[in-house]
């Protein structure tokens, strides 16, 4: 599967679907107004992204792939905005329509003390005008030869109507691409010709009118729904339940979920659509493309807003999903966009950092203590080179990899990161932690990078270590055979 990541690049997607921006106001709450029994939220910063299909852009443009768009925008300032947002995805919005009488769809999100409170849509729902649809035809199929596929993004705004639907299929067989849908109407044989359909739980129940309670009515909701849409293929995502494929004359292809803290599931549906598509691009199989969506799909409801991942996000994730106990490790490439969504959340960040070599109860109580001090606490290890500069011949007991798994199972440990002892001021500069923890062995000012921490608004705290006891001193006793 990390073979099918790094053609990501190679990869053009065509993108038809509602556009929408997604507004997000941060604050805090602490009163309730005098006017009315509401809360008062006092603004702290606001966010502006692409939502809706552009949020399928955003996510392939973020695993390297290239995307052009299909859609309407207003003619007012907001859809010169989202152009210009679009441009700075250096996406293809060439395909994108303004009209006059149409308004730009915005959702603004109100998120007060790390909850969502309110959320305030601007919006048409009509159906778009004939000669907009004529148009978007035009592009669709004058640009098909070029895509390796098409992912439309249904929001049931007015765009993908059943005329401009059936140009898509017919245009996309053609030129022997793929369309995968992901569907938010309750018709769903408008999407008739389609390769794929991805609806979740609720919306595969309204369509196929059946509620989904157990597996003998999800069964026959995706009978129901492969029926009405004359569908070959089709999955259903369950949240924490995963996904179920279905595909006519073959037993349901289940694919479990790993538990995850859950912040916000916006945007997952338009996660597990984009990478669904890139992968079958790569030409990497359907069942393996689920795979890699569910996963995705996994990290992504971990972050706040229509947030996106990177490949080495989830190269990362691949790699451990079969573990017991997964692997925590980031590498510093991935701690950029970690760091950026912990912000978002206002979570304080903790730093420790050390050779970890031979794991003992100090570093337990290191660790523990460390954790208490914030909301997120990063392990940073020296690599092996540096253990050995530091430690001496024989050094280290135990590998990296094996320190990262080791350190990964313990739950104060949100995170951990191998560094070069030499760049732990460089690691501290883009960290800037709230805290940095070190053992009470050390003086505040002995503590290395406490200069840069401070620099940064962050402080040096000293754990008190209760227990005497390095793992030079057991190496040693195990050497002397005590």
């Amino acid at each position: 599967m990390e073979h099918r990541i790094d053609h990501f690049p190679d990869c053009r997607l065509l993108v038809v679907g509602d556009l929408m921006i997604d507004e997000y106001v941060w604050g805090d709450v602490n009163r309730i107004s005098p006017e009315a029994p509401v809360q008062v939220v006092t603004v702290e910063r606001e966010e502006l992204t692409l939502g809706g299909a552009g949020n399928v852009v955003n996510n392939l443009v973020a695993l390297g792939a290239r995307a052009a768009v299909v859609g309407v925008a207003g003619n007012g300032p907001e859809g010169r905005r989202m152009l210009d947002m679009f441009a700075r995805l250096q996406a293809d919005c060439s395909g994108i329509v303004r009209e006059d009488e149409r308004p730009t769809t915005r959702k603004t999100r109100i998120i007060a003390s790390n909850q969502h409170v309110l959320r305030i849509d601007r919006e048409s729902r009509r159906d778009i005008a004939p000669d907009t649809c004529e148009r978007l035809k035009v592009f669709i199929e004058a640009e098909m030869p070029q895509v390796d596929g098409v992912l439309v993004s249904d929001y049931d705004k007015g765009l993908i109507t059943t005329a401009l639907m059936a140009r898509i299929t017919a245009a996309a067989r053609a030129h022997g691409k793929f369309v995968i849908v992901d569907p938010k109407t309750a018709d769903f044989s408008r999407y008739r010709g389609a390769t794929l359909l991805t609806p979740n739980r609720k919306e595969a129940s309204r369509a196929a009118g059946i509620d989904i309670t157990d597996e003998a009515t999800l069964v026959e909701a995706a009978r129901r729904i492969m029926q009405t849409a004359a569908l070959e293929k089709l999955l259903i995502t369950m949240g924490a339940d995963g996904m179920v494929f279905f595909e006519n004359g073959q037993p349901p292809y289940r694919i479990d979920t790993r538990a995850r803290q859950v912040y916000d599931v916006s945007g997952a549906g338009d996660t597990v659509l984009s990478v669904l598509g890139l992968v079958l691009a790569a030409g990497g199989s359907l069942k393996d493309a689920m795979v890699m969506a569910n996963t995705a799909a996994g990290m992504v409801v971990g972050k706040v807003g229509t947030a996106t991942i990177g490949p080495v996000e989830l190269k990362s994730a691949l790699a451990t999903s079969g573990q017991r106990f997964p692997s925590k490790h980031r590498s510093i490439e991935a701690l950029p966009a970690l760091l950026t969504d912990l912000r978002r959340r206002n979570q304080r960040v903790v730093l420790t950092n050390g050779c970890f070599d031979l794991i003992h109860v100090g570093h337990i109580q290191l660790v523990s203590a460390a954790r208490d001090l914030g909301d997120f606490l990063i392990v940073a290890i020296d690599d092996d080179e540096s253990v050995r500069q530091v430690k001496g011949p024989g050094r280290p007991v135990i590998a990296a990899d094996e320190r990262i798994r080791i350190l990964s199972a313990l739950d104060s440990v949100d995170a951990v990161v191998v560094f070069a002892s030499e760049a732990l001021e460089d690691l501290i500069d883009l960290v800037k932690p709230d805290v940095l923890a070190k053992g009470s062995n050390y003086q505040s000012a002995e503590v290395r990078g406490h200069d840069r921490v401070t620099k940064h608004g962050g402080r040096v705290a000293l754990v008190p270590i209760a227990e005497d006891v390095s793992a030079a001193q057991i190496i040693n006793n195990i050497r002397n055979g005590k």
